[in-house]
């Protein structure tokens, strides 16, 4: 089991960056695949970006790639999401997960542990 915990949200301008983290417990989170939601009111959770264990494979949704990237630090049991050029509508309440597998899923029902999520909100 893994208990993740977010961090780094907040308010900022449209066309500004976050970067978002999540820490991890335990000692076997690099053999975890990793990933970022986000979710806004009335709406399911929308995948954001995922990383394999062992940091090999990296997969973003189309719309994001390019503005956002994810990453991980196993040394500091810690993912991260870097948002750039952000924009209103990416204020949503943004969740890490994580699944004890190799391979990152775009699908929520993958991923067993989750954090209790950060706001992001995005200033237009």
């Amino acid at each position: 089991q893994v208990l993740l915990t977010e961090s780094g949200g907040g308010l900022v301008q449209a066309g500004g960056s976050l970067k978002l983290s999540c820490a991890a417990s335990g000692r076997t989170f690099s053999s975890y695949a990793m990933a970022w939601f986000r979710q806004t009111p009335g709406k399911g959770r929308e995948f954001v970006a995922g990383i394999s264990a062992g940091d090999v494979e990296r997969i973003y949704a189309p719309a994001l790639e390019g503005r956002f990237s994810i990453s991980r630090d196993s040394t500091k049991n810690t993912l991260y999401l870097q948002m750039n050029s952000l924009e209103p509508e990416d204020t949503a309440v943004y969740y890490c997960a994580g699944r004890y597998r190799y391979a990152a899923e775009m699908e929520a029902a993958s991923y067993p542990y989750w954090g209790q999520g950060t706001q992001v909100t995005v200033a237009s």
